[in-house]
């Protein structure tokens, strides 16, 4: 036995127990009363504390670059060492063919940049931007190496049209797999943009003027309607308005394999961010939206109105971040046009800690936490038994949790590479104290204490 934690209370999705869990080899190999040390065990005391499995992040952008103008400010090691910081003890970013890339051929690429700076476990979802024959194909070969999870866009340059994404679909299907859709409604968001530019309106209030709910509702009710054609298991991510979750709720309440995300920036802000004068800085996409949206995020996240459908799978699912942030340099290109700033917000080490304070302020219980950031991404992403819960032969990915530590936000107070924060002065209600990944200390008392290379490569299968 490597590492005992004793006193603490065990915390699942399916309840809570006072317990002391037993660690050997990066697995955790007892959960129970009075457990004895070995000889070597180093014992942890967590008296009048939680004990919770670390978070699975299932939405990161870590080392992502557009072209040369734009990079992300977190590479795998800088995204990885917050992401600990913050409880998360596993992540799952992304990979996108290019210039003709196979699919295998930009894994193994995506892999090799990872491996050797990534501190907590990771795996990888296998991005579209174009769809043929050969990439269809292929999709075997990828589901055969662990990833099981491709995502795709209804916007952007590398937007798919009606069509390629019902391929998509219909190949997912057939091999059981998994897929991810950005939902925006490309043609009204490109056309309240040229009107915006052309009047003259290019502050970031009107970035979210261009992309408003129903741009995001329209997209989000077209791609259930092609996935409840061809029966694919579909996840929309980032889900941001109250409309689109309510498409989701029909089509869950109907039978369909449909889930949803929501990330902490959409249950924490409302789009008034992007009044604010550093509201560049809270560009994304989709955007924050107004306080009614919020509101029936919360509502879902909280479990209002749930019927007699399962809690596991109604409604919002799973709380991701979608961490992709780019420095105020970056963000500054855009101050005088919403065109111009690149999207994306940081959050991977404030998600645990924003879902288990308002736990401790009662707002959800602590078990919901874990369902929404732990149990529920490791499941639906083919992470689990070993992610996303505290029993034995699960791997030892634990953290410890103070309910009785304050904690503010500030860039400085943060372990990422990225020179601000949009949860600056965030005042959180109970903080982590200690993150184990595979039963290493990865953090402790505010430091990192892990180390580049320790993440292991998830293989994943449904």
């Amino acid at each position: 036995m490597d590492l005992l934690i004793k006193n603490g209370i065990v915390v699942n999705a399916e309840g809570r127990c006072a317990a002391d869990v037993a660690v050997s080899d990066g697995k955790i190999i007892k959960v129970g009363q009075n457990i004895l040390p070995g000889a070597m065990t180093e014992e942890v005391d967590a008296s009048g504390l939680l004990v919770l499995p670390g978070a699975v992040d299932v939405h990161t952008h870590f080392e992502l670059s557009f072209g040369d103008i734009f990079h992300t400010a977190d590479d795998f090691y800088s995204g990885t060492r917050a992401a600990a910081c913050g409880g998360v003890t596993t992540v799952i970013d992304f990979v996108t063919p290019e210039n003709n890339e196979s699919l295998i051929a930009a894994f193994n690429k995506r892999n090799y940049f990872a491996e050797s700076k990534v501190c907590i476990d990771y795996g990888l979802h296998m991005g579209f931007s174009e769809v043929n024959d050969k990439l269809l194909d292929e999709m075997q070969e990828i589901v055969n190496t662990g990833v099981p999870s491709f995502k795709v866009f209804t916007t952007y340059a590398f937007k798919l049209n009606d069509d390629e994404l019902k391929r998509v679909f219909m190949n997912a299907k057939k091999l059981n797999a998994l897929v991810m859709v950005h939902a925006e409604d490309h043609e009204a968001l490109e056309a309240a943009k040229a009107e915006f530019i052309k009047d003259g309106k290019t502050d970031a209030w009107h970035h979210y003027l261009s992309r408003p709910e129903a741009v995001e509702a329209k997209a989000v009710k077209k791609v259930i309607e092609l996935a409840m054609e061809t029966g694919v298991k579909l996840y929309i991510v980032h889900l941001a308005c109250a409309e689109g979750l309510a498409a989701v709720e029909q089509a869950q309440a109907e039978g369909y394999p449909i889930y949803a995300e929501t990330c902490p920036q959409y249950l924490n802000f409302t789009s008034d961010v992007f009044k604010r004068p550093d509201g560049r800085n809270f560009v994304c996409s989709p955007p924050m939206k107004g306080i009614e949206s919020r509101d029936a995020l919360w509502d879902s996240v909280t479990g209002c109105d749930r019927g007699t459908i399962s809690p596991t799978y109604f409604g919002i699912n799973t709380v991701a971040t979608d961490h992709c942030p780019f420095r105020s340099t970056d963000k500054d290109r855009g101050k005088d046009d919403f065109t111009m700033i690149p999207n994306g917000v940081m959050g991977v080490e404030n998600l645990y800690p924003y879902m288990l304070s308002e736990a401790n302020r009662g707002r959800i219980s602590f078990e919901r936490a874990v369902e929404l950031c732990s149990s529920n991404p490791a499941v639906i992403f083919g992470c689990s038994p070993a992610k996303g819960l505290i029993a034995q032969g699960a791997d030892a990915d634990i953290l410890i949790y103070d309910p009785g530590k304050e904690f503010t936000v500030s860039q400085k107070n943060m372990h990422s590479d990225i020179d601000y924060t949009i949860w600056e002065g965030t005042k959180f209600k109970g903080y982590p104290v200690r993150t184990y990944s595979r039963g290493l200390l990865v953090y402790k008392d505010g430091e990192f204490t892990g180390k580049a290379g320790h993440g292991r490569f998830i293989r994943r299968f449904m």
